[in-house]
């Protein structure tokens, strides 16, 4: 299916639900400082490979630990719904979910 531009108000109303990213000259954009420089190229590294198979690229900057990440579909000019889903699955690289503790036990699940 077709990426789909976004209008100024669907933008908005999906923004909230875009855990740390941000509109910024006409892109998505959001900034990850992560450990160290492995762990920045190894999710760099991920996130090729989720965008490869989308079929939707982003546009990105890597000093040391920090990765700035700009989202946008060149097809259509602008933020579509392909920048949001693929914006979701970096979070999901960048920002795992940490393993529930158990109470007392002193280890993960």
């Amino acid at each position: 299916m077709p990426a789909k531009k976004l209008t100024e108000t669907e933008i908005a109303a999906l923004l909230p639900k875009a855990k740390g990213w941000s509109v910024a000259n006409g892109k998505l954009h959001r900034e990850f400082a992560c450990q160290d420089f492995v762990t920045a190229f190894g999710n760099m590294t991920r996130v090729a490979l989720v965008a490869e198979a989308m079929n939707h690229h982003p546009e990105w900057f890597n000093v040391w630990n920090k990765v700035v990440i700009d989202l946008n579909t060149h097809s259509v000019k602008g933020i579509s719904d392909y920048d949001f889903v693929l914006a979701e699955k970096i979070n999901e690289i960048f920002e795992p979910i940490p393993q529930l503790r158990h109470p007392g036990s002193g280890t993960g699940q």
